[in-house]
């Protein structure tokens, strides 16, 4: 089985959930038993990091205060998700890529909050999941694209932009693609 850890997963047009339409997900784990990811394009309007380390009851800075939050997914929507490049020490910190790893422990917590965190991070609340078989299925009826994780896309192109980016990728206009699902 080819493993999707470390690609993108694209969702195409014809996407009708909610939860999943235009997103871009970063695949933190694919085995036979499932998957698991975090979507990075999709920012909470309404909420900042502050309230994430108030509610843990850490101190932060003003900058750290106005880090914006994502929704990382339908899953575990309470619990926190952080992308991030280098340091990798972190307790436990797992790799995605070679430049890219997650976390989601106190230790880095703290030090996003007093601004010594990495310097190339996304927090996002909440996963995407799928069981066993479940992703396979999605992508053999064209629910999605797949290429492999690019930093910069998740770390410096705007929120709104990284799906036509995540596409340009794979060298297709994203206007070109079809809203209706089918087989060639």
């Amino acid at each position: 089985m080819d493993t999707l850890k470390g690609q993108f997963l694209i969702a195409m047009p014809s996407m009708l959930d909610f939860n999943f339409s235009h997103t871009v997900t970063c695949m933190l784990e694919h085995t036979e038993d499932g998957a698991l990811g975090i979507v990075v394009n999709r920012v909470i309007p309404s909420l900042t990091a502050a309230s994430v380390f108030r509610e843990l009851k850490i101190e932060c800075t003003a900058s750290a205060a106005m880090i914006p939050l994502h929704i990382g997914g339908p899953v575990h929507e309470n619990e926190i998700f952080i992308i991030h490049g280098e340091p990798f020490s972190w307790e436990g910190c797992i790799m995605i890529t070679p430049t890219l790893a997650m976390s989601n422990t106190m230790d880095l917590i703290e030090a996003i909050a007093k601004g010594e965190g990495p310097q190339t991070f996304l927090i996002a609340l909440g996963c995407a999941g799928w069981g066993q078989g479940q992703l396979e299925a999605e992508i053999l009826q064209n629910t999605w694209l797949t290429c492999p994780v690019d930093d910069k896309i998740i770390f410096e192109c705007k929120v709104d932009k990284r799906w036509h980016a995540s596409v340009r990728l794979l060298g297709i206009d994203p206007i070109l693609l079809s809203d209706t699902p089918g087989h060639a």
